[in-house]
């Protein structure tokens, strides 16, 4: 496929500095650019590639000024990153023509009270247990389980080797990426006298509303009782623990490694960092951010703020921290040297009394 820097703008509704006739015919990273290919610029940490790539055309934001001189011709647009991610949208689509699979693999079973809708696929060896429901153009790849009385929505996509356990709730347009299990039972045991745990029974389910994508080898559990909840729109990384009862905001990141424990309520449009640590039975306001690694064990309760550090504290305080901590050697030093200074003069003041007193 060919297409002109001209036809690329109309489509993202963006300006041309440079060759409207120039053509490309990949896509590619502006690193990594070569003639012939279309490529973004939206991190500034990448500014500088651009002053040295190769590729024909290069989409950048539309209040952008270059500080150098480069050579591809430039589409301006509101936000590149959303405007490349549509052109990946559409190559892939081309690359990839082939009718959607629909219909299900005779290697598969699907229980005779299950429910399918129409134009679902079901690979071989998945599990489709009873009283299932399945809405239209949802696609169950092989080696997925789905437990008894779970709902699933339309124009779903679980990648092999997903497990949804019984009564889960699944909206539509939901992507659950391999080997993720959705509704194992919360971490619930009660203490006995004699040091031995009891189990608690977990009654309750999984919500996952739509417009959610969950990742990789990630695990929500179900609620002890009630629901453990996943609001829509959330985006949910790989690796990631979401305890029993837990609820994400609509929009809420949450990148890799970090974990949710039981109760705790994270609110709408939040981005968690990797390796975050939250403790249970918490609130986090809307729009909170946490960066890598922090540890979460208070509410927070102030919209829109920044938190870093374990234990976690507002950016500018943990900033300041960590300058003073990079410098520790040296004031622990610089302390060692006044600290004899002080036992010098201390002595010889000391000396000078006794030698008054005679």
């Amino acid at each position: 496929m060919q297409f002109t820097a001209k036809q690329i703008s109309e489509f993202l509704n963006g300006s041309i500095d440079g060759n409207p006739d120039v053509a490309v015919t990949e896509l590619s990273k502006i690193e990594d650019g070569k003639e012939g290919s279309l490529s973004f610029l939206s991190n500034p940490k990448y500014e500088n590639f651009l002053y040295s790539t190769q590729a024909s055309v290069v989409i950048v934001s539309k209040d952008f000024n270059p500080t150098q001189d480069y050579t591809s011709t430039l589409i301006r647009v509101e936000n590149p990153y959303s405007s490349f991610t549509v052109l990946l949208d559409k190559y892939n689509e081309a690359i990839n023509g082939q009718a959607e699979p629909s219909g299900v693999d005779k290697l598969a079973f699907v229980h005779p009270t299950a429910k399918i809708g129409k134009g679902v696929f079901i690979g071989a060896f998945a599990y489709v247990a009873e009283q299932v429901e399945i809405a239209a153009g949802t696609k169950i790849n092989p080696q997925v389980y789905i437990g008894a009385n779970a709902k699933i929505g339309e124009n779903c996509n679980f990648f092999p080797g997903v497990k949804i356990y019984h009564n889960s709730v699944i909206g539509d347009r939901v992507t659950v990426h391999s080997n993720t299990v959705i509704g194992s039972d919360g971490f619930g045991f009660a203490p006995q006298k004699d040091g031995t745990y009891n189990k608690i029974p977990q009654i309750g389910n999984v919500i996952i509303e739509s417009d959610v994508e969950i990742g990789a080898n990630t695990t929500i559990d179900r609620a002890t009782m009630g629901a453990t909840i996943i609001k829509k729109g959330a985006k949910i990384d790989n690796l990631i623990q979401v305890a029993h009862n837990a609820e994400i905001g609509e929009n809420t990141v949450l990148a890799a490694q970090s974990g949710v424990s039981g109760s705790t309520k994270i609110g709408p449009n939040s981005v968690i960092g990797g390796q975050v640590g939250i403790a249970g039975h918490l609130t986090l306001a809307k729009g909170t951010q946490i960066g890598a690694q922090a540890g979460i064990n208070f509410n927070i309760t102030e919209e829109n703020k920044q938190w870093h550090g374990s234990p976690a504290q507002p950016l500018r305080n943990w900033m300041r921290a960590s300058v003073i901590f990079k410098h520790l050697p040296d004031v622990e030093k610089r302390i060692n040297i006044l600290e004899e200074a002080i036992k010098k003069i201390t002595a010889e003041l000391e000396k000078n009394t006794i030698q008054n007193e005679r």
